[in-house]
Parts: C-alpha cells; sequence; structure tokens
C-alpha cells in the first residue's frame, strides 16, 4: 500500500482494517482529526451553517411553537452581527463574535412538529437528510423532544431542546446528543410545593387532571411528591388527551371527589381551555372542607395567561424566565425581541434563543464542528448573561441547573402583557438533585452518523 493510498483512508477504513488485522501505520494526529470529521454528519463544506429549526406551527401548543420560531430568527439575526446584537453583548463567557458561526454565516431552515411525535421526527429527518441541518432545535412538547433527541441521537446531530419540561427528557431517555435548557417537572414541584404549604396550608386534598403523555405523568409524579410530602393527601388522578378542547366531562367529577384543590397538569391551548372551564364552573367561588377551594397550574407561560385572560388571576405556578425580570440579559433580550416583533417574549422564545446562542459559542469554544468536541464544550459549562443568571450545564444528564420563578396570574395587570408577577425565585440549591434519581444513560460520543 503505498503512503497516499494509505493516508486516504477515512478514520472508519483503518478501524476496520486493524480489526481485520491489516498493518496500518500510524498518520499524523492532524489528519486522522480531519477524515473523523468529514465522516460527521452535514459537516459544512461552504461559506454557510445550516441550523434546523423544528417547532409546533399547528396542533394545541402552536402559540409556543411560533414564539420560538420568532426567537430563532432572531438569534440567528445576531450570530450574523445583525441587529443590536440582544444577550450577545450580555452573554458571558463568551467565544462569539458576531460574524456567524467559526466565520460562515448561519441559514435555517424549520419544520412543523404538529405538537405530534412522529411528524417531529419526519419533520427532523428532512432537515438532517435533505437540508443538511447541523443542529436541530425545537420542541414545545416533551413527547417531541424525546423522539427527536433520539433521532438525533442515531444520525449523529447534536439536538438543542427547545421548551421541553418532562424530566424523561434528561432522564431515562437523555441522549449524549441531547441538551436542555429548560427547567423540569421535579424542578416545579420542588419550587412550589413550599409556597402551596405556605399559602394554602398542609391540610390538603388534591385532584389532578394530567396531560396523558411523558410531560403530564412526571409533572403530576413531581408534584404529587412534593405536596404529599408537606401533608396534602392525592383524591385521585386522572389522564386527558392531547388537545382535548372540551374537558367539562374531567372537571365534573372534581366537585363531588371531596378535593379542594384541583391540579391541572396542563400546557398550551389545553391549559387556557381547561382552567377557563373550570372557572366557568365555578370552582374558585365554593368552599370545600370548610376551606377555598384553589386551583393550581404547576407549568405557566406568559402565553397561556394571555390566552386564559381574567381566569388567571391569584393562579400559582413555575416558569422557566419571565421577560420582566431585572438582570442585564433579560433586559438585553427582551429589548431587542420586543422591538423586533411588538411584544415581550414568551419563556419558549427565551430558551430557544439561548440554546441557539449557547450550540454556536461551544462550537466557537471548540474550534471546530464535530459533535464529540461540541459536546464536551457544553457539558460543565458555567456561564451567565442569557436572562436566568449564573446557569451550570451539567455533564452528567446534560440538564441546565438555575434559579426556578414561582409566579402568579396578577390581580391588576397594566396592560396586555403584564399578566404574571413574580412571587419568589426560588435558588438554584433547592431545585438540584442528584443526577442517577432519573436513570438512563447518555451514550458514546461517536456515533455511526447519517
Amino acid at each position: 500500500m503505498s503512503t497516499n493510498d494509505r493516508t486516504s483512508l477515512s478514520r472508519r477504513s483503518l478501524l476496520k482494517a486493524s480489526a481485520a488485522g491489516a498493518s496500518v501505520l500510524a498518520a499524523p494526529h492532524f489528519f486522522i482529526k480531519g477524515a473523523y470529521a468529514a465522516e460527521y454528519c452535514n459537516m459544512p463544506t461552504g461559506d454557510t451553517v445550516t441550523l434546523g429549526f423544528n417547532v409546533p406551527q399547528t396542533g394545541p401548543y402552536a402559540d409556543e411553537g411560533l414564539d420560538e420560531l420568532k426567537a430563532f430568527q432572531l438569534a440567528v439575526k445576531h450570530l450574523n452581527g445583525e441587529g443590536d446584537g440582544g444577550a450577545l453583548n450580555t452573554f458571558k463567557p463568551s467565544n462569539l463574535k458576531g460574524n456567524g458561526i467559526l466565520g460562515k454565516k448561519v441559514a435555517y431552515v424549520s419544520g412543523d412538529t404538529q405538537t405530534k411525535s412522529d411528524a417531529a421526527r419526519a419533520s427532523a429527518k428532512r432537515m438532517i437528510e435533505k437540508d443538511g441541518a447541523l443542529m436541530i432545535s425545537g420542541g414545545s412538547s416533551s413527547g417531541v423532544a424525546v423522539a427527536v433527541q433520539s433521532l438525533c441521537q442515531e444520525t449523529g446531530v447534536i439536538f438543542m431542546a427547545g421548551l421541553t419540561h418532562s424530566n424523561d427528557t434528561t432522564g431515562k431517555d437523555k441522549r449524549r446528543y441531547g441538551f436542555r435548557h429548560f427547567f423540569n417537572a421535579y424542578m416545579s414541584g420542588q419550587a412550589l410545593g413550599p409556597i402551596l404549604a405556605q399559602e394554602y396550608g398542609k391540610d390538603r386534598k388534591a385532584y389532578h387532571l394530567t396531560a396523558d403523555y411523558t410531560w403530564g405523568w412526571t409533572q403530576e409524579e413531581s408534584i404529587k411528591d412534593a405536596t404529599e410530602k408537606l401533608g396534602w393527601e392525592t383524591v385521585q388522578t386522572v389522564r386527558t388527551p392531547l388537545g382535548a378542547g372540551d374537558f367539562s366531562q374531567y372537571l365534573t367529577p372534581v366537585l363531588n371527589s371531596g378535593a379542594d384543590v384541583l391540579i391541572l397538569n396542563h400546557y398550551g391551548s389545553d391549559m387556557v381551555n381547561s382552567l377557563r372551564q373550570a372557572v366557568q364552573f365555578g370552582m374558585r367561588e365554593k368552599q370545600v372542607n370548610g376551606k377555598d377551594f384553589q386551583i393550581v397550574v404547576p407549568l405557566y407561560s406568559e402565553l397561556m395567561a394571555m390566552g386564559a385572560g381574567e381566569a388567571v388571576k391569584g393562579i400559582l405556578g413555575t416558569a422557566n424566565w419571565n421577560w420582566q425580570l431585572d438582570n442585564d440579559g433579560t433586559k438585553a433580550f427582551a429589548k431587542s425581541f420586543g422591538q423586533e416583533y411588538g411584544q415581550p417574549p414568551s419563556q419558549a422564545a427565551q430558551t430557544c434563543y439561548a440554546q441557539t446562542i449557547l450550540y454556536a459559542n461551544a462550537c466557537e469554544t471548540a474550534g471546530e464542528f464535530t459533535p464529540p468536541a461540541v459536546i464536551k464544550a457544553l457539558e460543565g459549562f458555567e456561564f451567565e448573561g442569557l436572562g436566568n443568571g449564573k446557569t451550570l450545564y451539567r455533564a452528567e444528564d446534560h440538564q441546565c441547573f438555575k434559579p426556578v420563578l414561582v409566579v402568579k396570574g396578577k390581580e391588576n395587570p397594566s396592560n396586555q402583557f403584564d399578566i404574571l408577577e413574580v412571587v419568589e425565585v426560588v435558588p438554584t440549591e433547592q431545585v438540584t438533585y442528584d443526577p442517577s434519581i432519573f436513570g438512563g444513560e447518555l451514550g458514546p460520543y461517536e456515533v455511526q452518523g447519517c
């Protein structure tokens, strides 16, 4: 075998030849690295790099998805050095230069997950195989996030999850190629439980209505665990289909159950509809067990609150972020988003903007696009300036750890966007947990690729 023939072998060929017992001389390190990079999926060779934004543009979580897409577009603009730069001006430590990613202009493609796992996986597959997407982001449903994350692990494409709150995303279904900036259901339980006991007492009987998929299951489990440890009794748990629309058949039994708290483990338009209907049933005016009946929505969003209108007043829940937080990252992003779109960003928008920036910075830090190098730049990365305060991307499970907000629907909002107030900023230490409690394995750094 000549030197030219030998050095033209790819890394995979070298490994196969070695396994077959062939005699292969060691190639220089820089050459092996280059050959290895060529085998990863969609390594950019021109002057652009393509990102794939996979969001629900239809279905029960469409409002969140469309806001996510706006944030993705704004992040691309800022990465390419356009506009006012937003939170790129506050994010640190940062290696971003405002000239794209590693000198290549950022382009993007988008898809509609329809809030369905199969549709989301097909959309992501198309972006990877036909559009050359190097990274996939998006979500708004944990079922979607888990499905797309699995696909990305199989194809060797990094997945920067958007809005996904199930414990499973960075628990039993975690993957080496998947990262989550958003908080999870366990964190909601740990942050919200003590506030519920403080506001409503420890002698309470709760009835859960729960979205029947991975997020709802883990949200119910987390809130049950947190409240039962404080003395609450769980009277009943009932699963509801995603996108049910009319929840009257599920709400009627609550009134005869002996429960004095209704916990709505719903999100998006499902939360808007179930909360409005519960209020229309007169639940907030009732007394049960000698106590004022209460409704709790463990996971809130600004868009849901706007949709529910008057029904959200006084309702407690948790949030990943709020556009009215008093920090430089929030102010920079909210100002930029507001100027671009004429309204404040949602928490879904903020987490997707942050994920795009974090991925780009990891590429700059690694000095290359190869996934293992980018993954290692993200693992254990500590940063601030994106709106959540000091944040850690934990290496063991790829979950971000940062303070959690307990929020409440405002009684007297000053305008259509001033709907939620922050009741408490729960410190990171209170919501941190051992990475082993939810199981799962991250898997390998190196995969076959697409």
